[in-house]
């Protein structure tokens, strides 16, 4: 019997190609949750407007630092989580403006923890979903 391997991951992908997509699919995110421009700066972690509106209009050309990297990554899991979690588009898309009376938000929305600046505000959220995705709903 053999065992069985997970696909490793993907290195080949040039980090401009994960910083296009990664910025076209929070582009459809941003519109889905509603947010405002400065909704979107404080997310991608302040990046001056000019420099945001370069990376809307050319993706491709972007060149994104590390931690814009980190942060698009735990929005979009926040995403995927949300859609696999509430099936409903409109629901999933609107439980982030909801109060949560769950640990991490102390009943403010998830959109307000992640919107409190850190990287590490994101990832919360995102290992919240996580584990509630893994069996408990808090």
């Amino acid at each position: 019997m053999s065992a069985v391997l997970a696909p490793k991951p993907r290195t080949d992908i040039p980090n401009a190609q994960l910083a296009a997509a990664g910025l076209r699919a929070f582009g459809r995110i941003a519109q889905a949750w509603g947010l405002s421009v400065d909704e979107q700066l404080r997310l991608l972690g302040q990046p001056p407007r000019s420099t945001f509106f370069a990376w809307r209009k050319q993706p491709e050309k972007a060149a994104l630092p590390r931690d814009t990297l980190e942060r698009l990554s735990n929005l979009l899991g926040i995403y995927k989580s949300l859609q696999i979690l509430l099936p409903d588009p409109a629901a999933a898309d609107a439980w982030v403006r909801q109060p949560n009376g769950a640990a991490p938000f102390g009943g403010g929305t998830a959109l307000a923890r992640m919107l409190a600046g850190n990287v590490s505000d994101l990832n919360l959220v995102r290992r919240y979903l996580d584990g509630v995705r893994g069996g408990g709903w808090a």
